[in-house]
């Protein structure tokens, strides 16, 4: 799956070298029932494709993310707090672009897909061991739970808006929303004292509506270069 992902990075950018403008950009992500998350520098890659005409384009990248925490969807009770992170995850999106273009600046509207996969997937225990008590009505409450990394997908749309200082060089503030998810497999067993009993309870549960929340804002900043 990795090598899968880096072929299809390598392979836009390629095509992008000779066919349009393309760049290096710094994004914030920003996770529905998340904590807040950055991009693994230099590993940021935007604004690669094909121009189709002068208004229409294709375009793609990958960002490699550092995501402090994300929510999960799917459980038998709805979730507030991150119970997935910190992760790495690198994202590849696919997307249209419309452009319209005013002198030395640019305004683009974009929307379409992403693909996703995450790294070294951790469960915020902490956070699962409070809902869970909360949820259950418990006294007491520790959990020990394993999810397991699929490729994940969505859809997103946004903005952006280019400012070009000559034909060689511009910067570029983008805007988006995203909405993506990937199953977890999560199982495992949780154990502690309930409200109306003084003996520890153990119960094993697999959660298999479980997805991961990729949901949220993204705000980037990039530079741009012309070929």
């Amino acid at each position: 799956m990795k090598k899968c992902v880096i072929i299809i990075c390598l392979t836009f950018i390629s095509l992008s070298i000779k066919a349009q403008d393309f760049g290096l950009s710094f994004s914030y992500f920003i996770p529905k029932n998340g904590y807040f998350s950055v991009p693994v520098t230099p590993f940021s890659i935007r604004g690669v494709g094909f121009d189709l005409n002068r208004f229409f384009a294709i375009e793609s990248g990958f960002t490699l993310y550092r995501i402090s925490g994300m929510g999960v969807n799917g459980l038998p009770y709805e979730s507030k707090n991150p119970l997935i992170g910190p992760f790495f995850s690198m994202m590849v999106p696919l997307e249209a672009v419309i452009t319209f273009n005013f002198d030395s600046q640019a305004f683009k509207l974009k929307g379409g897909g992403f693909l996703f996969y995450n790294f070294n997937t951790k469960i915020n225990e902490g956070n699962l061991d409070r809902e869970l008590k909360e949820y259950l009505g418990w006294e007491v409450l520790n959990s020990d739970f394993s999810v397991n990394n699929n490729l994940g997908y969505g859809y997103r749309f946004g903005a952006e808006y280019i400012i070009y200082f000559s034909k060689k060089f511009g910067i570029s503030l983008e805007a988006y929303y995203l909405s993506g998810s990937s199953p977890l497999d999560m199982k495992g067993i949780y154990k502690g004292i309930p409200s109306d009993g003084d003996l520890i309870v153990e119960e094993a549960v697999d959660f298999k509506d479980a997805e991961l929340d990729f949901t949220g804002y993204e705000l980037s900043i990039g530079i741009l270069f012309s070929p």
